[in-house]
Protein backbone atom coordinates (compact mmCIF):
# COMPACT_ATOMS: atom_id res chain seq x y z
CA UNK A 1 0.00 0.00 0.00
CA UNK A 2 1.34 3.79 -0.99
CA UNK A 3 2.35 5.04 2.03
CA UNK A 4 0.52 8.12 3.48
CA UNK A 5 1.98 11.26 3.52
CA UNK A 6 1.59 12.49 7.22
CA UNK A 7 -0.02 15.71 8.08
CA UNK A 8 2.11 18.22 10.70
CA UNK A 9 0.96 17.56 13.97
CA UNK A 10 0.45 22.07 13.92
CA UNK A 11 -1.80 21.77 10.98
CA UNK A 12 -4.40 19.45 12.79
CA UNK A 13 -6.86 20.81 14.28
CA UNK A 14 -8.98 19.82 17.70
CA UNK A 15 -12.58 20.89 18.90
CA UNK A 16 -13.24 19.77 22.26
CA UNK A 17 -16.49 20.37 23.79
CA UNK A 18 -17.64 19.33 27.30
CA UNK A 19 -19.73 21.33 29.86
CA UNK A 20 -17.15 20.08 32.50
CA UNK A 21 -14.15 22.69 32.60
CA UNK A 22 -12.09 20.10 34.25
CA UNK A 23 -12.84 17.97 31.33
CA UNK A 24 -11.76 20.75 29.11
CA UNK A 25 -8.59 21.25 30.26
CA UNK A 26 -7.78 17.97 30.81
CA UNK A 27 -8.24 17.17 26.87
CA UNK A 28 -6.74 20.81 25.87
CA UNK A 29 -3.39 19.16 28.26
CA UNK A 30 -3.69 16.00 26.16
CA UNK A 31 -3.67 17.19 22.09
CA UNK A 32 -1.46 20.41 22.88
CA UNK A 33 1.59 17.79 24.39
CA UNK A 34 1.30 16.10 21.30
CA UNK A 35 1.14 19.39 18.91
CA UNK A 36 -2.49 19.71 18.10
CA UNK A 37 -3.87 23.00 17.78
CA UNK A 38 -6.87 22.56 20.82
CA UNK A 39 -9.57 25.18 20.74
CA UNK A 40 -12.48 24.56 23.48
CA UNK A 41 -16.14 25.06 23.67
CA UNK A 42 -18.65 24.29 26.93
CA UNK A 43 -21.78 23.36 25.05
CA UNK A 44 -22.76 21.94 21.26
CA UNK A 45 -24.57 25.86 20.81
CA UNK A 46 -21.09 27.38 21.18
CA UNK A 47 -19.33 24.59 19.10
CA UNK A 48 -21.48 25.42 16.24
CA UNK A 49 -20.88 29.11 16.48
CA UNK A 50 -16.94 28.24 16.39
CA UNK A 51 -17.45 25.39 13.92
CA UNK A 52 -19.26 28.38 11.55
CA UNK A 53 -16.29 30.40 11.49
CA UNK A 54 -13.61 27.78 11.84
CA UNK A 55 -12.32 24.34 10.33
CA UNK A 56 -11.49 21.56 12.24
CA UNK A 57 -10.12 17.97 11.97
CA UNK A 58 -11.78 16.34 14.69
CA UNK A 59 -14.50 17.30 16.80
CA UNK A 60 -14.69 15.16 20.43
CA UNK A 61 -17.87 16.00 22.86
CA UNK A 62 -19.57 14.93 25.55
CA UNK A 63 -23.14 12.88 24.84
CA UNK A 64 -24.93 14.47 27.97
CA UNK A 65 -24.71 18.40 28.43
CA UNK A 66 -27.04 21.28 29.11
CA UNK A 67 -29.24 22.48 25.76
CA UNK A 68 -27.88 20.36 22.76
CA UNK A 69 -26.78 16.81 23.39
CA UNK A 70 -23.94 15.53 22.02
CA UNK A 71 -25.58 13.41 19.70
CA UNK A 72 -27.45 16.02 18.30
CA UNK A 73 -24.15 17.72 17.41
CA UNK A 74 -22.79 14.76 15.72
CA UNK A 75 -25.44 14.81 13.47
CA UNK A 76 -25.68 18.65 12.56
CA UNK A 77 -21.63 18.32 12.19
CA UNK A 78 -22.32 15.34 9.46
CA UNK A 79 -24.45 16.84 7.37
CA UNK A 80 -22.46 20.28 7.64
CA UNK A 81 -18.86 19.79 8.05
CA UNK A 82 -16.24 17.84 6.61
CA UNK A 83 -14.85 16.67 10.04
CA UNK A 84 -14.37 13.49 12.04
CA UNK A 85 -16.48 13.08 15.70
CA UNK A 86 -15.43 10.92 18.65
CA UNK A 87 -18.25 11.10 21.09
CA UNK A 88 -17.59 11.05 25.01
CA UNK A 89 -19.81 9.78 28.02
CA UNK A 90 -19.52 8.64 31.51
CA UNK A 91 -22.95 6.91 31.32
CA UNK A 92 -22.38 3.02 29.38
CA UNK A 93 -25.86 3.11 29.06
CA UNK A 94 -26.12 6.09 26.72
CA UNK A 95 -24.92 4.29 23.58
CA UNK A 96 -23.78 1.14 22.46
CA UNK A 97 -20.20 1.52 20.22
CA UNK A 98 -21.62 -0.17 17.45
CA UNK A 99 -25.09 2.27 17.93
CA UNK A 100 -23.26 5.11 17.94
CA UNK A 101 -21.31 4.22 15.17
CA UNK A 102 -23.99 3.83 12.98
CA UNK A 103 -25.00 7.16 13.95
CA UNK A 104 -21.92 9.10 12.15
CA UNK A 105 -19.39 8.92 14.93
CA UNK A 106 -15.55 7.86 14.18
CA UNK A 107 -15.26 6.44 17.95
CA UNK A 108 -16.72 6.12 21.07
CA UNK A 109 -15.42 7.53 24.66
CA UNK A 110 -16.00 6.26 27.87
CA UNK A 111 -15.21 8.26 30.98
CA UNK A 112 -12.72 8.24 32.80
CA UNK A 113 -10.66 6.96 29.67
CA UNK A 114 -6.55 6.58 30.38
CA UNK A 115 -4.59 9.33 28.62
CA UNK A 116 -2.77 7.64 26.47
CA UNK A 117 -5.89 5.85 25.27
CA UNK A 118 -7.40 8.61 24.42
CA UNK A 119 -4.41 9.87 22.55
CA UNK A 120 -3.84 6.54 20.79
CA UNK A 121 -7.72 6.23 19.57
CA UNK A 122 -7.46 10.59 18.27
CA UNK A 123 -4.68 9.01 16.24
CA UNK A 124 -6.13 6.38 14.96
CA UNK A 125 -9.66 8.70 13.73
CA UNK A 126 -6.94 11.48 12.21
CA UNK A 127 -5.14 8.56 10.48
CA UNK A 128 -8.15 6.92 8.85
CA UNK A 129 -9.22 10.24 8.23
CA UNK A 130 -5.78 11.10 6.35
CA UNK A 131 -5.86 7.77 4.09
CA UNK A 132 -9.66 8.58 3.13
CA UNK A 133 -8.95 12.12 2.19
CA UNK A 134 -5.65 10.68 0.40
CA UNK A 135 -8.15 8.19 -1.61
CA UNK A 136 -10.75 10.70 -2.68
CA UNK A 137 -7.49 12.81 -4.44
CA UNK A 138 -6.49 10.01 -6.12
CA UNK A 139 -10.35 9.71 -7.19
CA UNK A 140 -10.46 12.70 -8.38
CA UNK A 141 -7.14 12.31 -10.08
CA UNK A 142 -7.92 9.43 -11.89
CA UNK A 143 -11.61 11.35 -12.86
CA UNK A 144 -9.76 14.47 -13.94
CA UNK A 145 -7.50 11.87 -16.52
CA UNK A 146 -10.62 9.51 -17.11
CA UNK A 147 -12.65 13.24 -18.35
CA UNK A 148 -9.39 14.03 -20.18
CA UNK A 149 -8.94 10.85 -22.41
CA UNK A 150 -12.06 11.23 -23.44
CA UNK A 151 -11.78 15.23 -24.50
CA UNK A 152 -8.15 14.08 -26.59
CA UNK A 153 -10.83 11.24 -28.06
CA UNK A 154 -13.28 13.53 -29.29
CA UNK A 155 -10.77 16.00 -30.49
CA UNK A 156 -8.85 12.89 -32.30
CA UNK A 157 -11.88 12.58 -33.86
CA UNK A 158 -12.33 16.01 -35.50
CA UNK A 159 -9.15 17.18 -35.31
CA UNK A 160 -9.12 18.78 -38.67
CA UNK A 161 -12.23 21.23 -37.59
CA UNK A 162 -10.25 24.24 -36.23
CA UNK A 163 -13.50 25.13 -34.68
CA UNK A 164 -13.85 21.27 -32.97
CA UNK A 165 -12.37 22.94 -29.49
CA UNK A 166 -14.74 25.59 -28.83
CA UNK A 167 -17.47 23.42 -30.76
CA UNK A 168 -17.05 20.82 -27.76
CA UNK A 169 -17.30 23.25 -25.45
CA UNK A 170 -20.35 24.77 -26.55
CA UNK A 171 -22.05 21.47 -27.02
CA UNK A 172 -21.28 20.20 -23.33
CA UNK A 173 -22.92 24.08 -22.05
CA UNK A 174 -25.54 23.89 -24.41
CA UNK A 175 -26.87 20.65 -23.14
CA UNK A 176 -26.55 21.28 -19.17
CA UNK A 177 -28.81 24.67 -19.53
CA UNK A 178 -31.63 22.51 -21.38
CA UNK A 179 -30.88 19.52 -19.08
CA UNK A 180 -30.88 21.71 -15.84
CA UNK A 181 -34.28 23.76 -17.43
CA UNK A 182 -35.85 20.19 -18.00
CA UNK A 183 -35.66 19.59 -14.12
CA UNK A 184 -33.20 15.91 -14.88
CA UNK A 185 -31.62 14.57 -11.87
CA UNK A 186 -28.08 15.81 -11.22
CA UNK A 187 -26.50 12.81 -12.19
CA UNK A 188 -28.22 12.71 -15.58
CA UNK A 189 -27.04 16.41 -16.07
CA UNK A 190 -23.42 15.19 -14.92
CA UNK A 191 -23.55 12.55 -17.48
CA UNK A 192 -24.98 14.69 -20.30
CA UNK A 193 -22.59 17.03 -19.85
CA UNK A 194 -19.45 14.65 -20.28
CA UNK A 195 -21.24 12.41 -23.07
CA UNK A 196 -22.76 14.82 -25.28
CA UNK A 197 -19.19 16.00 -26.44
CA UNK A 198 -18.73 12.33 -28.12
CA UNK A 199 -21.74 12.60 -30.45
CA UNK A 200 -19.27 12.83 -33.24
CA UNK A 201 -16.94 10.92 -32.20
CA UNK A 202 -17.73 8.43 -35.43
CA UNK A 203 -16.52 11.12 -37.62
CA UNK A 204 -13.28 9.35 -37.46
CA UNK A 205 -14.10 6.73 -39.78
CA UNK A 206 -15.33 9.38 -42.54
CA UNK A 207 -13.02 10.36 -45.57
CA UNK A 208 -11.75 13.62 -45.45
CA UNK A 209 -13.00 14.17 -49.06
CA UNK A 210 -16.74 13.76 -47.87
CA UNK A 211 -16.79 15.72 -44.35
CA UNK A 212 -14.78 19.24 -46.11
CA UNK A 213 -16.63 18.75 -49.13
CA UNK A 214 -17.80 22.71 -49.47
CA UNK A 215 -20.33 21.62 -52.31
CA UNK A 216 -23.53 19.80 -51.79
CA UNK A 217 -23.15 15.84 -50.81
CA UNK A 218 -24.36 13.80 -53.17
CA UNK A 219 -26.26 10.63 -52.27
CA UNK A 220 -23.86 8.16 -52.20
CA UNK A 221 -21.51 10.63 -49.83
CA UNK A 222 -24.45 11.67 -47.74
CA UNK A 223 -25.17 8.18 -47.12
CA UNK A 224 -21.07 7.73 -46.22
CA UNK A 225 -21.52 10.54 -43.70
CA UNK A 226 -24.73 8.88 -41.72
CA UNK A 227 -22.74 6.03 -41.03
CA UNK A 228 -21.02 8.05 -38.57
CA UNK A 229 -23.89 7.44 -35.61
CA UNK A 230 -23.15 3.59 -36.34
CA UNK A 231 -19.57 3.86 -36.06
CA UNK A 232 -20.13 5.90 -33.10
CA UNK A 233 -22.02 3.32 -31.47
CA UNK A 234 -19.08 1.00 -32.21
CA UNK A 235 -16.48 2.88 -30.75
CA UNK A 236 -18.18 3.18 -27.69
CA UNK A 237 -19.16 -0.48 -27.68
CA UNK A 238 -19.93 -2.05 -24.14
CA UNK A 239 -19.16 0.93 -22.09
CA UNK A 240 -18.56 0.52 -18.32
CA UNK A 241 -19.16 3.97 -17.06
CA UNK A 242 -22.25 6.09 -16.95
CA UNK A 243 -21.15 8.78 -19.17
CA UNK A 244 -19.90 6.20 -22.04
CA UNK A 245 -23.05 4.65 -21.76
CA UNK A 246 -25.03 7.80 -21.96
CA UNK A 247 -22.33 8.85 -24.97
CA UNK A 248 -22.77 5.89 -27.12
CA UNK A 249 -26.67 6.53 -26.84
CA UNK A 250 -26.00 10.11 -27.89
CA UNK A 251 -23.67 8.75 -30.77
CA UNK A 252 -26.11 6.96 -32.27
CA UNK A 253 -29.22 8.72 -32.34
CA UNK A 254 -28.34 12.86 -32.13
CA UNK A 255 -29.47 12.43 -35.67
CA UNK A 256 -32.90 10.55 -35.00
CA UNK A 257 -36.12 12.88 -35.40
CA UNK A 258 -39.22 13.42 -33.09
CA UNK A 259 -41.33 12.29 -37.08
CA UNK A 260 -39.26 9.06 -37.08
CA UNK A 261 -37.77 10.28 -40.21
CA UNK A 262 -33.80 10.63 -38.92
CA UNK A 263 -31.50 8.32 -38.67
CA UNK A 264 -30.07 5.59 -38.14
CA UNK A 265 -32.76 3.46 -37.43
CA UNK A 266 -35.84 6.03 -37.73
CA UNK A 267 -36.70 6.36 -34.51
CA UNK A 268 -39.53 8.64 -33.33
CA UNK A 269 -40.88 10.55 -30.04
CA UNK A 270 -39.34 9.38 -27.28
CA UNK A 271 -38.04 6.43 -28.54
CA UNK A 272 -35.04 8.59 -29.03
CA UNK A 273 -33.33 8.55 -25.55
CA UNK A 274 -34.13 12.22 -23.98
CA UNK A 275 -29.86 12.63 -24.33
CA UNK A 276 -29.95 12.54 -27.63
CA UNK A 277 -32.74 14.33 -28.46
CA UNK A 278 -31.32 17.11 -26.40
CA UNK A 279 -27.93 16.80 -28.59
CA UNK A 280 -30.08 17.01 -31.57
CA UNK A 281 -30.71 20.19 -31.46
CA UNK A 282 -28.01 21.83 -29.95
CA UNK A 283 -25.62 20.71 -31.95
CA UNK A 284 -28.26 21.73 -34.87
CA UNK A 285 -28.30 25.52 -33.64
CA UNK A 286 -24.26 25.46 -33.08
CA UNK A 287 -23.91 24.15 -36.39
CA UNK A 288 -26.24 26.94 -38.14
CA UNK A 289 -24.43 29.55 -36.49
CA UNK A 290 -20.92 28.55 -36.98
CA UNK A 291 -18.71 28.65 -39.95
CA UNK A 292 -18.79 25.06 -41.91
CA UNK A 293 -16.46 24.46 -45.26
CA UNK A 294 -19.49 24.82 -47.31
CA UNK A 295 -20.99 28.27 -45.59
CA UNK A 296 -20.78 31.19 -43.47
CA UNK A 297 -22.29 31.47 -39.92
CA UNK A 298 -26.13 31.77 -39.84
CA UNK A 299 -27.44 34.70 -37.59
CA UNK A 300 -29.29 33.39 -34.39
CA UNK A 301 -32.55 35.02 -35.13
CA UNK A 302 -32.28 32.76 -38.86
CA UNK A 303 -31.19 29.88 -36.52
CA UNK A 304 -33.88 29.97 -34.18
CA UNK A 305 -36.55 30.25 -36.47
CA UNK A 306 -35.21 27.17 -38.50
CA UNK A 307 -35.44 25.48 -35.14
CA UNK A 308 -39.07 26.99 -33.98
CA UNK A 309 -40.21 25.40 -37.47
CA UNK A 310 -39.47 22.17 -37.14
CA UNK A 311 -40.77 21.55 -33.61
CA UNK A 312 -42.58 18.26 -33.36
CA UNK A 313 -40.65 17.70 -36.96
CA UNK A 314 -37.12 17.57 -36.33
CA UNK A 315 -36.95 18.09 -32.57
CA UNK A 316 -38.54 17.11 -29.55
CA UNK A 317 -41.18 20.24 -28.67
CA UNK A 318 -40.29 20.12 -25.40
CA UNK A 319 -36.40 20.19 -25.96
CA UNK A 320 -37.56 23.04 -28.57
CA UNK A 321 -39.49 25.18 -26.27
CA UNK A 322 -36.83 25.02 -23.21
CA UNK A 323 -34.06 26.27 -25.82
CA UNK A 324 -36.32 29.24 -27.05
CA UNK A 325 -37.27 30.34 -23.76
CA UNK A 326 -33.78 30.13 -23.25
CA UNK A 327 -32.11 31.82 -26.12
CA UNK A 328 -30.72 34.59 -24.53
CA UNK A 329 -28.37 32.36 -22.48
CA UNK A 330 -27.47 30.67 -25.04
CA UNK A 331 -26.46 33.26 -26.87
CA UNK A 332 -24.50 33.86 -24.30
CA UNK A 333 -23.13 31.06 -24.04
CA UNK A 334 -21.98 31.34 -27.66
CA UNK A 335 -20.60 34.11 -26.49
CA UNK A 336 -18.20 33.50 -24.32
CA UNK A 337 -17.18 30.42 -25.99
CA UNK A 338 -15.64 30.85 -29.42
CA UNK A 339 -14.78 34.20 -32.08
CA UNK A 340 -17.85 36.58 -31.86
CA UNK A 341 -19.77 36.71 -35.02
CA UNK A 342 -21.87 39.94 -34.98
CA UNK A 343 -23.98 38.71 -39.00
CA UNK A 344 -26.93 40.57 -38.99
CA UNK A 345 -30.57 39.18 -40.78
CA UNK A 346 -29.47 41.30 -43.93
CA UNK A 347 -26.36 40.30 -44.42
CA UNK A 348 -27.92 36.18 -44.40
CA UNK A 349 -27.29 34.42 -47.56
CA UNK A 350 -28.24 30.85 -48.09
CA UNK A 351 -25.29 28.76 -48.44
CA UNK A 352 -25.43 25.94 -51.84
CA UNK A 353 -26.32 23.52 -49.31
CA UNK A 354 -29.40 24.93 -47.96
CA UNK A 355 -30.77 25.35 -51.67
CA UNK A 356 -32.91 23.65 -54.21
CA UNK A 357 -32.64 24.72 -57.07
CA UNK A 358 -32.16 28.81 -56.34
CA UNK A 359 -34.84 28.31 -53.85
CA UNK A 360 -34.29 27.93 -49.79
CA UNK A 361 -35.09 24.46 -48.85
CA UNK A 362 -38.44 24.02 -46.32
CA UNK A 363 -36.19 21.97 -43.74
CA UNK A 364 -32.04 22.60 -43.44
CA UNK A 365 -31.81 18.91 -42.25
CA UNK A 366 -30.40 16.56 -43.34
CA UNK A 367 -29.10 17.79 -46.71
CA UNK A 368 -27.02 19.72 -44.56
CA UNK A 369 -24.43 17.18 -44.41
CA UNK A 370 -21.37 18.12 -42.01
CA UNK A 371 -23.77 20.73 -40.31
CA UNK A 372 -23.71 17.59 -37.87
Amino acid sequence: MKKVTQIRPENIRILAVDDEPAIRALLKEIITREGYCCVLAENAEQALKILAQESFDVVITDLRMPGLSGVTLLEIVNRQYDCDVIVMTGYIEDFSYENIIQKGASDLLHKPMPHKEILLRLKRVLHEREILHAMNRAHLELKEAYLDTINRLVLAAEYKDEDTGDHIIRISRYCVLIAEQLGLPEAEVHNIRYASPMHDVGKIGIPDQILLKQGKLNRQEFEIIKTHTTIGYKILNNPKSDILKCAQQIAVSHHERWNGKGYPSGLSGVQTPLAGRIVCLVDAFDALTSSRPYKMPYPVAVAADIIRKDREQHFDPDVTDVFLDNLDEMVKIKAEVGPADNRSVEDFIWSDRDMNDGTPQEVVFPQAGNSE
